[in-house]
């Protein structure tokens, strides 16, 4: 449908836990469809609500040339791990080694609120992880450990988009009961 603008490190809007989703109408059809759109534009592996701006447990994936999305996600997370470089499309051309679940099975909903469950290992379950910490106000570097998270941070700090103006908000003329941040 839209090409959204992707939110950067430092937008709060990263760090504030998502909302459940309970209507699947056409409004959160279309927010999945820009959510597609705007992560194969970019081009990523994954992308949450909140990194368009929209605070609601929603999130899409495009592994292995399969896209796929997931409403209102619970992980059962695998007891192996698995060590791989990992970035995110709202810190933009930084990737560091994080340790991640090697397998998950992930529960939730479509967009039409039909009931899904996804099976995944390796880079499936490295993303659907990754996508659901953003929906819980998580960043793969919080998951790293101190001296990379030192790494990163200092590596954000001297990226050319670091400190950009934050994008200026508009509000919908629909009703979003407060969930359009």
């Amino acid at each position: 449908m839209a090409i959204q603008r992707i939110r950067l490190f430092g937008d709060p809007v990263l760090r504030k836990p998502a909302r459940e989703v309970v209507d699947y109408d056409k409004e959160l059809r279309r927010l999945v469809e820009d959510l597609t759109d705007t992560m194969l534009n970019a081009p990523g592996a994954g992308l949450a609500a909140p990194q368009i701006g929209v605070g609601l447990r929603a999130f899409t994936w495009h592994v292995d040339g399969e896209p796929g999305h997931l409403i209102n996600p619970v992980l059962e997370l695998s007891e192996e791990t698995q060590d791989g470089s990992e970035g995110c499309l709202s810190i933009p051309e930084l990737s560091f080694d994080c340790r991640r679940a090697r397998s998950v099975v992930a529960r939730g909903f479509n967009m039409y609120g039909d009931p899904v469950t996804i099976e995944g290992s390796e880079l499936l379950a490295r993303a659907i992880q990754h996508e659901t910490d953003h929906l819980d106000g998580v960043l793969f570097i919080d998951r790293l450990d101190a001296a990379t998270r030192k790494q990163a941070m200092k590596a954000i700090r001297e990226s050319e988009w670091f400190g950009l103006d934050q994008p200026t908000i508009r509000l919908s003329p629909h009703a979003t009961n407060g969930l359009g941040l």
